[in-house]
């Protein structure tokens, strides 16, 4: 599948892996990439993809990523002013980080991970990215059935491709209860589209990146990066979000990459 001239869409797009894949997309020639996030930065990252291009094919959406109107509305848009939307980089994710049961020290009773923390987890890490990488493929359905066209054939080209950011932390990692499961749920929910979206054109894939130099990681903390992230991994460095970005365009680019796709510099699971 060409990346030139394809309509794009990436979100958690300001910052961090979203914002390195759309930079990617944007050096290979895509024609226009919406860049979604529910910050105002989104707006200068746009800028600074327009201006690394020399071209103004990067659109800000600034919204929240779990509301269905505003999904709606990016891809109406996008649609209506450039095209079909074929390439879904649905990125944007958070963490909330703690242990699953912690005891007091001086209390010594136990206490479980917050609820509500998990439940927000699982709709930014989990549920929103699946919606729009359905919402695309929906897209691409109807205008096949409204064009008379029924079973893709593959004589006709890739139709789209979703790419979903899994991550290490699927196979576990403490601390990260809600994030891991969200991790571990993407994988089950590309392997299904995957088979489904197929008869429609589409390819679903997941690229799992270890740790990488993004803001959610680097809230860690310098220490613990380096006594418990950096020993772990055999580059012995945080992952540049570039490097994840090829990885993301190498999916999209090569369709016999199925599945997943672990860009994790050799991490190896602390016991």
């Amino acid at each position: 599948m060409e990346i030139k001239d394809r309509v794009a869409l990436v979100t958690g797009g300001a910052s961090g892996i979203g914002r390195a894949a759309s930079f990617e997309l944007a050096k290979r020639g895509v024609k226009a990439i919406a860049m979604v996030d529910i910050t105002p930065d989104i707006e200068i990252a746009a800028e600074q993809v327009n201006s690394e291009v020399d071209a103004k094919i990067a659109i800000p959406f600034q919204g929240d990523v779990t509301d269905e109107k505003f999904r709606e509305e990016v891809f109406a848009k996008m649609t209506k002013e450039y095209g079909m939307v074929s390439i879904c980089v649905p990125a944007a994710g958070i963490t909330r980080d703690s242990l699953a049961v912690k005891v007091d020290k001086e209390t010594k009773k136990a206490s479980i991970y917050p609820i509500e923390n998990f439940k927000k987890v699982v709709d930014v890490n989990l549920i929103a990215p699946i919606y729009w990488g359905m919402e695309m493929i929906a897209k691409i359905a109807e205008d096949r059935a409204q064009r008379g066209q029924k079973k893709w054939n593959p004589d006709e080209g890739v139709q789209g491709t979703v790419v979903f950011i899994g991550s290490i932390s699927s196979q576990g990692n403490k601390g990260q209860v809600s994030y891991a499961s969200t991790k571990a749920g993407i994988e089950g929910a590309s392997a299904t589209l995957s088979k489904e979206a197929i008869f429609h054109g589409v390819r679903c894939g997941v690229i799992h990146p270890g740790f990488t130099d993004t803001p959610m990681v680097r809230a860690m903390g310098e220490e613990y990066i380096e006594k418990h992230v950096l020993p772990t991994t055999q580059l012995g460095r945080l992952i540049r979000p570039t490097e994840i970005a090829d990885a993301i365009c190498f999916m999209i680019h090569n369709s016999a990459v199925s599945g997943g796709l672990w860009a994790d510099a050799g991490w190896q699971p602390s016991p």
